[in-house]
């Protein structure tokens, strides 16, 4: 397992606007990790000095300040997503494999028990403080599903079905609503945070296949990533007050609150857009940072207002077996074994 620091990605960024002095500039440092796996969603914990990392069959948890890997979290088939709950001193993962969620303790990593999901499909979690409920966003069949878990008991406490059946992200208000995204359809859902009833659908265009979501409370306004352009709404009314380009292949946002900062991770463009809230309704791109491809994902630290991504490596693909069909048109080319790994760290 490689963990020296490498200074191949790692630059310095000037915005070149006229922002506060923390806004200016973007330090990007890389560190080369090992570890078996691919990976989806990662998570800061904002209280101490960790990043939670899914990696394909289990969670690997590195020091954010080193990228040295300070623990594992075995046996979680086709995790996606962690959240993190310290006010019950657990952490949950989702589990897309067997359909179950992992409950594990925040200090040992020592997985106490595993809820099963029977709508099927789990991708995306977050925890909603002002419900006090695990939220699950859930590529369930015919259609999506939205599932919500009682942390402190682990008790499935109610479930509502969307418009299709690829939701990403879903975001809280921190009030009484929910609102999740819905990749297939393009469209936001704005649910009853209470009783999961179904209050509104918006059209999202002109982003398309929305993944990445945020909320800013202040404001209240909703983020919504998608590869080329991302939006700003009301959250209000769904009315969309800001478009942003961006790279393409977004699946997650980034959202610094204190900074007023919004971070769009593109894994197929290799880059992250930075853009500065100014007003409710303008912003401004004010750094377009170099990455490395496939890191899609991000998560931000609104302590320490770091933001962390990560890639695992692949090495060269298998030569296709004599007589195989070619791959289809424009289907993603096949990959070779896990060789590697880039876990980044974006300071300002």
């Amino acid at each position: 397992m490689r963990r020296a620091r490498s200074g191949v990605l790692t630059l310095l960024l000037s915005a070149g606007l006229a922002l506060p002095a923390a806004a200016q500039s973007f330090h990007l440092d890389s560190v080369s990790v090992g570890g078996d796996g691919g990976t989806d969603y990662l998570t800061a914990d904002p209280g101490g000095n960790r990043v939670f990392v899914s990696r394909g069959t289990h969670v690997m948890v590195l020091d954010s300040r080193t990228g040295q890997v300070v623990g594992d979290i075995p046996d979680t088939p086709r995790v996606h997503g962690i959240a993190l709950v310290p006010e019950v001193g657990k952490g949950f993962t989702t589990n897309g494999g067997d359909s179950t969620v992992s409950v594990f303790d925040l200090q040992t990593l020592v997985v106490e028990r595993r809820i099963k999901v029977p709508e099927g499909g789990l991708d995306g979690i977050m925890y909603d403080e002002h419900a006090r409920r695990i939220v699950l966003t859930n590529h369930s069949r015919p259609r999506g599903t939205v599932v919500t878990i009682d942390p402190a008991s682990g008790a499935l406490t109610g479930s509502a079905v969307l418009e299709d059946d690829s939701p990403e992200g879903a975001a809280s208000d921190g009030a009484a609503r929910l609102f999740v995204n819905n990749e297939g359809t393009s469209t936001m859902q704005v649910l009853d945070a209470s009783t999961l009833a179904i209050e509104a659908s918006w059209p999202l265009a002109p982003c398309e296949g929305p993944t990445g979501i945020a909320f800013d409370r202040q404001a209240q306004r909703v983020f919504v990533g998608c590869s080329d352009t991302s939006v700003v709404l009301d959250a209000k009314d769904g009315r969309i007050v800001a478009r942003i380009p961006n790279g393409a292949g977004v699946d997650a946002l980034g959202w610094d609150a204190a900074e007023r900062l919004l971070y769009i991770p593109a894994g197929r463009s290799a880059t992250v857009t930075v853009v500065h809230q100014d007003t409710p309704d303008r912003y401004r791109v004010v750094a377009t940072i170099p990455t490395v491809p496939g890191a899609k994902t991000i998560s931000v630290n609104q302590r320490t207002h770091v933001a962390y991504l990560f890639q695992p490596v692949y090495g060269p693909a298998p030569a296709a077996a004599p007589g195989a069909p070619p791959a289809a048109p424009g289907g993603r080319p096949p990959r070779g074994p896990v060789i590697g790994a880039w876990f980044l760290m974006l300071r300002h």
